[in-house]
């Protein structure tokens, strides 16, 4: 293809865009919503002005083509159900009566109607509001969010795009209702589910859709030849429809293997791919099955998931040999923008030299907007550009941040019998159980209490100068001795200290390390209004202090009940982190682990007898493929072990897991030798009970019985019911009571309130368990 040809035809677009706002002004609105002090008009107008904004901002930096739809108030896979009408029975009273509350009340449940099941969207740290179906399900199309997005986009004169979740993803996302059989496949609902989209897919192109995007980032997972054949079916009868926009199936995450031929040949018009890490042998994958003759295609060459600077030459060279394979090439991200935060540029407190080796949404977006000028062009064009990049790209690989030879020695030094523990479990297990004394059914909670207003505005004083460290401490001290005094009154056998002091259990570590940064306005979405900070790991890992020792010390100095130190896992570190691109992902969880290793030796030193590492990412950054599993497991937890395996036998080591699907990696969970395991389970009613017991995982273990993404308080009997339960497939000399995870986002009058609740279960089932 020549200059001028690519020039013609070559665009720049994104498949969606961060939500919140410079200033998190969506979360403000929402959570003003659910108080009372903002009303729904209020909350839509802001709605509208964000989604206007970000339009704006993306038209001026020169992307040709913008995504509509991908806004959301919560979860746009909620936002998918409700296109559908598949809203649970349970409630579609609250739908009907006012729309936004039932909304609202499916993702966040009532006091009397339990919320959707939450979990994470594919292996991203975004949560998702998992579907609700069964051999009844009933779809609808309600296309007015989608029809209303895209008139107002149209309204600025702008070229729009709406984006939708593909009808295959969204029923391979989805599980069965309530009373379901739990063998049923939502799946099988295709055909019953493709009439909804296309009635949507008419409703857009009246209302002005030149093209509409069908998001199936779950065809880039090993797929059974089944669910290949309905991606075929689907794309075969929507692509038959006469009354409908052109068509962009979009991939992401991953590469798409057996789903690409079967996507490519489809009668649809366009193909958008991700040709980054893992998904860069999409590149001779298409070429094998021909390219896409006649079709456009979106290449996904900018990493829309973290937060480095694109290599350009390299993705010149990529477009390059992929003018040959479509006959329109257009430059994109690699998923949705959502992933990472706003804007790189005003994190001040960065070094300016480390900053352009940065890129935030803004950037990434500038970042795409040269490609396709360079594709178009020629790369005289965007010489300037060029050179600096590569500036930025040497200044990065030569920085004493990026390596520390200290660091590196101790990594290379480590050996199998660093990552053993000196006895076996039931040793381990015996001696643990004279050492502690705890109750049957012993109860606890995962770590952090809620994070009050005073805690916020204290923290914030010290920022500003406004008290000092001792008065900082003191506020602190004052919180622990609160929390220790509740839990020693309600009745939990082994304690915590709260967390008062920490504002991320990642970045509060990170923080304390060498080799990461923090940055003040990088908010990403992780589910409905709560949005994190990551911070970026970009150079080599090491501790220089104790970071939590000294709290945990004061702590259990209130009590004589075991109070745990509290830790965030070497994986969780960096799957919750911005990690870096220039090593393994395995050196650096060695790194990390090394460094947490210490302060795990100088918790057990100074007197802690339950020390838990919580790895609740170990899940979610499972690889889609299969056969990318054994790597990622094999040094995944090597680095927990490595953690946690040097103290003595009667200390008793915890972990956590929550809000993803653990039935694929329970041999992985067994791998980490943790004396006790607590994981998520009230939403999905105790499965990952069962699927330990299918296991026969030998350990002990805390299914949570108090869903805390919720607000409302569940009962004794609820929890005692969920115990019952568990108690099916854990033994109760082996079964924990816990929440679901920690409590940090709840208010103080639900936590108490719960924790007496889940107090009186156990009591109950400890009752029953006497007399039988």
């Amino acid at each position: 293809m020549t200059a001028k040809s690519a020039a013609e035809t070559t665009r720049a677009t994104v498949y969606g865009y961060p939500r919140q706002g410079p200033n998190r002004e969506l979360k403000k609105a929402v959570e003003g919503y659910w108080k009372g002090r903002v009303t729904a008009d209020a909350l839509r107008a802001t709605a509208a002005e964000l989604r206007a904004a970000n339009w704006r901002r993306l038209a001026d930096a020169g992307i040709h083509e913008v995504p509509s739809g991908d806004f959301s108030y919560y979860d746009h896979v909620l936002d998918t159900t409700v296109m559908v009408g598949a809203v649970p029975a349970r409630h579609r009273a609250a739908v009907a009566a006012d729309p936004l509350d039932g909304y609202f009340a499916m993702a966040r449940g009532t006091q009397d109607v339990a919320p959707l099941e939450m979990t994470k969207w594919f292996d991203t740290n975004y949560h998702y509001l998992v579907p609700e179906l069964g051999p009844d399900t009933v779809f609808t199309a309600n296309s007015a969010k989608q029809v209303a997005e895209l008139k107002e986009a149209l309204a600025l004169g702008l070229s729009a795009r709406p984006v939708l979740v593909g009808p295959v993803t969204y029923l391979l996302l989805a599980k069965p209702a309530p009373g379901v059989a739990a063998d049923f496949e939502p799946l099988t609902l295709l055909d019953r589910l493709l009439p909804v989209y296309a009635e949507v897919l008419a409703d857009l192109r009246a209302a002005g859709a030149a093209w509409v995007q069908l998001d199936e980032p779950a065809l880039v997972q090993d797929r059974t030849p089944a669910e290949l054949n309905a991606a075929e079916r689907a794309y075969r009868s929507l692509g038959a429809l006469t009354d409908r926009p052109r068509l962009l199936i979009a991939s992401y995450f991953d590469r798409l293997g057996d789903a690409l031929p079967i996507l490519a040949k489809a009668p649809v018009e366009g193909l958008a791919l991700d040709f980054t890490d893992a998904a860069a042998a999409n590149l001779d994958a298409l070429a094998a099955v021909g390219g896409l003759p006649g079709k456009r295609l979106v290449a996904g060459v900018v990493n829309g998931r973290n937060i480095w600077i694109n290599d350009l030459p390299k993705s010149l060279a990529t477009l390059g040999t992929l003018l040959g394979l479509a006959d329109r090439v257009d430059v994109a991200a690699s998923c949705s923008l959502l992933h990472v935060p706003l804007d790189a540029s005003v994190e001040r407190d960065i070094e300016q030299q480390i900053r352009r080796w940065l890129a935030f949404a803004e950037q990434k977006t500038a970042e795409i907007v040269t490609l396709a000028k360079g594709l178009a062009q020629g790369t005289d064009a965007i010489a300037g550009a060029l050179a600096a990049n590569r500036a930025d790209l040497a200044s990065r690989a030569g920085s004493p941040l990026t390596n520390d030879p200290a660091v590196r020695v101790r990594a290379a030094g480590v050996t199998d019998a660093d990552t053993r523990r000196s006895q076996p479990y039931s040793e381990r297990a015996a001696a643990q159980r004279s050492r502690l004394g705890l109750p049957l059914l012993p109860t606890t909670t995962i770590g952090s209490f809620p994070q009050t207003g005073e805690l916020r505005t204290a923290r914030a004083d010290l920022r500003a100068g406004r008290i000092d460290t001792t008065g900082y401490e003191e506020r602190v001290k004052a919180e622990i001795q609160e929390v220790i005094a509740f839990q020693e009154k309600a009745g939990l056998d082994v304690l915590v200290h709260g967390e008062a002091e920490r504002n991320d259990m990642v970045q509060y570590f990170a923080e304390r390390l060498t080799g990461y940064l923090a940055t003040e306005h990088g908010w990403v979405q992780s589910y409905g209004t709560r949005y994190v900070r990551p911070p970026i790991l970009a150079g080599d890992i090491s501790r220089t202090e104790p970071m939590t020792v000294a709290r945990t010390t004061y702590a259990q100095s209130l009590t004589s009940r075991p109070v745990k130190g509290m830790l965030t896992g070497p994986v969780t570190m960096l799957a919750w982190s911005f990690v870096r691109d220039d090593q393994p992902l395995g050196d650096t969880a060695r790194q990390v682990a090394l460094a947490l290793r210490d302060e795990v030796n100088d918790l057990e030193t100074a007197g802690t007898s339950v020390i838990q590492v919580d790895e609740p990412a170990l899940r979610e950054t499972l690889p889609l493929r299969g056969a990318d599993r054994a790597d990622y497991l094999g040094w995944a937890t090597e680095a927990f072990r490595l953690t946690t395996a040097a103290v003595r036998p009667d200390t008793q080591i915890h972990t956590h897991m929550c809000y993803a699907e653990f039935g694929d990696i329970v041999q992985a969970i067994d791998d980490l030798d943790a004396d006790v395991i607590s994981l998520e389970a009230a939403r999905s009613h105790m499965q990952v009970a069962r699927e330990l017991a299918d296991h026969g995982y030998p350990r002990e273990a805390g299914p949570g019985v108090y869903d805390i993404h919720s607000p409302r308080v569940p009962s004794a009997e609820e929890a005692a019911e969920l115990l019952r339960t568990g108690l099916k497939a854990i033994p109760a000399e082996r079964l924990w009571v816990n929440p679901d995870c920690g409590l940090k986002t709840r208010g103080w009058p639900e936590t108490r309130a719960s924790l007496e609740n889940l107090v009186a279960a156990a009591l109950t089932l400890r009752t029953e368990l006497s007399a039988s």
